[in-house]
C-alpha cells in the first residue's frame, strides 16, 4: 500500500506544480509591465523548472495512466517555455 500512496502523492505534487506554473503565467506574466517583465519572466521560468522536476520525479513511480497525463503536462510546459523564449 505505501507504494500506491507514493505514486498518488508524486502525481498530485506534479499536478500541483503544473497548475502553479500555468497560474504564474496567467497572473504574473500577463500583467507585467515593461519595468518588471524580466523579473516576472524569470519567476515563471523558476516555476516551470520546479514543475518539470516534480513531473520527472512522478514519472519514476507513475502508473501508465498517470504517465500519459504527466507527459501532457511536460509537453505543455515545454511549449510554454518556448513561447516566452521567443519574446
Amino acid at each position: 500500500m505505501p507504494y500506491h500512496k507514493d505514486k498518488q502523492q508524486a502525481f498530485q505534487a506534479a499536478q500541483q506544480g503544473y497548475e502553479q506554473a500555468i497560474q504564474a503565467k496567467d497572473t504574473e506574466l500577463e500583467n507585467a509591465t515593461d519595468y518588471d517583465y524580466a523579473a516576472k519572466q524569470q519567476q515563471l521560468q523558476q516555476e516551470m523548472n520546479e514543475a518539470l522536476q516534480q513531473i520527472e520525479n512522478a514519472l519514476e513511480v507513475a502508473s501508465e495512466h498517470q504517465r500519459v497525463q504527466l507527459r501532457q503536462y511536460q509537453e505543455e510546459l515545454f511549449k510554454l517555455g518556448q513561447q516566452y523564449d521567443q519574446t
